[in-house]
């Protein structure tokens, strides 16, 4: 009777671990998941803010010129000093919006956390 209960005993102590390493598996592979989302969301965001930095700062300086050309007779002067303000404007505007990203950082692994959370409430209400 003592050997069919160490039997039995170690069958549930296997099962215990078995259950905790899946839990950590799945857990690794979300982590995972989310790493590689959060990568492709980076590189996305770098492509559009290089492709928007790139387009608009060439439509700004074709604006800024074509302006000129058009005061160049009597208000060359104010199209040059409009269009500074408006460049020095727009870059520090960008460089608050960059910086207020860097302090709301990222949700890297959010979701993983949150699981990690309730499986450890879940443990706690079991004990």
């Amino acid at each position: 009777m003592g050997e069919e209960r160490r039997a039995r005993l170690a069958d549930s102590l296997r099962g215990i671990i078995d259950a905790g390493l899946h839990t950590v598996q799945t857990r690794l592979e979300l982590l995972a998941v989310e790493l590689q989302e959060e990568k492709l969301r980076l590189s996305g965001l770098v492509l559009n803010v290089v492709l928007c930095a790139l387009l608009l700062g060439f439509g700004l300086v074709f604006l800024a010129a074509f302006l000129t050309v058009l005061f160049w007779e009597e208000h060359r002067l104010l199209a040059l000093g409009i269009a500074s303000v408006v460049f020095i404007g727009g870059g520090l505007l960008t460089a608050s919006n960059a910086a207020r990203e860097l302090r709301r950082g990222s949700r890297l692994f959010a979701a993983s956390l949150a699981e990690l959370a309730r499986d450890r409430d879940a443990v706690q209400r079991r004990e």
